[in-house]
Parts: structure tokens; sequence; C-alpha cells
């Protein structure tokens, strides 16, 4: 299908451009739904499919981040309602030249992308949705202090302003109780932290043979979507940035072009999340310097 990449791309502007003047982009959330999963397999969606899935889930108002195929639903014994619109989503797998056909085909070579088209939970009739168990705030915000603390980095805590600085190799952050929220300060925590990631001796993340003069501003995307990907592994939400907003026209300038360009950003975006929840499943707590990597205190948040 030679016109994937355009229906995801065009699904992604509009999505962007309908929360702009609010800058809420498709991968904000307030309490958000954590990574969407397959109602069947249990696995969740990753890299440009968790992007999609979360910017249907908020044009159409569902409440679950359960999704399935028309024939997982019916092996389910469940049934798609009708006139239900489905969603596209991606799966890469290994490339076969001779079944390729119209099918788009990774540039790194060794993919073959397809499209599936899928349905929320809140669009079948005769599916149950099994609660499972669900942290309330102050355990999130336990789970999340945990994360972030087994990651390597130095972070200062109560500077002027939020920022990776390549040259000292550190994460400079203010204090959590400026913030106005815990989901704000935790978005933002994960915003640098991915930009962290990408230095030559980590992932090595070089977007500027890709994405020339605009670099800059989709490592911006990267780590905007990186820090949302992280939330949501969380079950956190991820607060709009009025600062991104120079951002925004870039973005959609970038996307318009290139088709192509928001699943390499979510590629990238989910390879910066992989790397920093790796470090927080096996890494014990980090145990640098009180002034270099403070405990996060929840305080009197700022309003």
């Amino acid at each position: 299908m030679s016109n994937m990449f355009e229906q995801i791309t065009a699904q992604i502007i509009a999505a962007i451009e309908a929360g702009a003047g609010e800058y809420r982009m498709p991968w904000h959330r307030g309490q958000g739904l954590g990574t969407p999963a397959n109602a069947i397999t249990g696995r969740p969606y990753r890299g440009i499919n968790t992007l999609l899935l979360w910017a249907e889930a908020e044009r159409a108002t569902y409440s679950s981040g359960v999704w399935a195929t028309y024939r997982q639903w019916t092996a389910r014994g469940a049934q798609v309602r009708r006139g239900e619109r489905s969603t596209l989503v991606m799966l890469w797998k290994p490339l076969n030249p001779a079944k390729a056909g119209d099918n788009a085909t990774d540039p790194r070579g060794g993919l073959l992308a397809r499209a599936f088209r899928v349905f929320n939970a809140d669009q079948v009739d005769g599916y149950e949705l099994v609660p499972g168990s669900v942290l309330d705030g102050s355990a999130r915000i336990a789970e999340a202090e945990g994360f972030f603390q087994r990651q390597p980095a130095t972070i200062w805590h109560g500077s002027d302003g939020a920022f990776y600085d390549p040259h000292a190799d550190l994460v400079s952050m203010p204090s959590f109780s400026t913030f106005v929220s815990a989901n704000a300060f935790y978005s933002v925590l994960a915003h640098e932290l991915t930009h962290w990631t990408g230095a030559k001796c980590r992932l090595d993340r070089d977007l500027s043979g890709r994405f020339g003069s605009e670099a800059y501003a989709m490592e911006e995307l990267v780590a905007e979507l990186g820090a949302a990907f992280v939330a949501g592994h969380l079950g956190l939400g991820c607060e709009p940035r009025a600062d991104h907003a120079p951002y925004i026209a870039s973005w959609l300038s970038v996307l318009g072009s290139d088709p192509r360009a928001i699943v390499t950003a979510a590629s990238k975006a989910q390879g910066a999340a992989d790397y920093l929840i790796g470090f927080a499943q096996h890494a014990p707590a980090n145990s640098e310097s009180a002034a270099a990597k403070a405990l996060l205190q929840p305080q009197g948040l700022a309003t």
C-alpha cells in the first residue's frame, strides 16, 4: 500500500493542527491511558503505533487503551459494532523481496512495512475489560522517582531552567516545587533525559544527515515523543509545553514534505525510551552526591 506513510502522516498532522492553539499535541495526555496494548497478546504497541493510537483515542474520546484487529476481536468472541471506524497501524516484518509488491520498505533495508486495521475496546460488544492493578497517585510518583533515580545521568536539581548540556553531559532541572504538577515535572525530566540518550557515547543520535537544517527541531520532536513513551510506561500523563510552540511550524513543515519523517522520529524516540527503561529495570538506584543527583521530594507545587 504505497500511500501508507501518507495516511499516517496526514493523521498526525491533523492531530497536531487540532491542538496547536493550546500547544496540545497528540502525545499529550492529562491522566494517560498508559501505553496502548493488544487485547489478545497483551503486548504493548510501539513507536509510531503508540502515537497513532493515542491520537485516535484522544480524537474519539475512548476510555480504553486496548486494541485488536477485527479478526482478533471475533476470535475473542467480541463483535465490532457496525459503522465503527478502524485505525491504521504498522507492522514491520523481515523483508521478502519477492513479495514486497507495493508495500513500503524500510530505507535501512531488511524490513517490510505492512498495514493493519485495529479497533478499540470501546468499539466492540461482548468484551469485558478486566481491570488490572492501577496505581494511585502517590504510588505512581514513587515508581517514577525510582525510575529516574536509576538513570546514570548526572542531574542537577534546582537550576534556573530545564535543559541538557552536551558539553558537560549534564541534565539541568528546576526544583520540583516550581512545576504545576508532578506530571509536568516528570515529563520535562524525561524530555531532557531523552536528549541525554542521544550523545555519541550512548545512542549516537545525529539527525543532521536525515533532516538537514531542521535537525534541531526534529531532535526536539524525538525528545517530546520519548518523554511521552516514558510517561506511558509509567502510567503518567504528559503535559503540553507552551515553550515548544516555535517548533510546531517546523514539525508540520517537515512532516508535510517527508511522509516518513514521523515514523523515523517515533522510532528514534522509542529507542531512547527503551534505553531509559532498560536502566530502570536493571540498575540499582543512582547514588551520586546529593548536589548532582538530589532525591525527588514532592513539595508544595506552584500554580
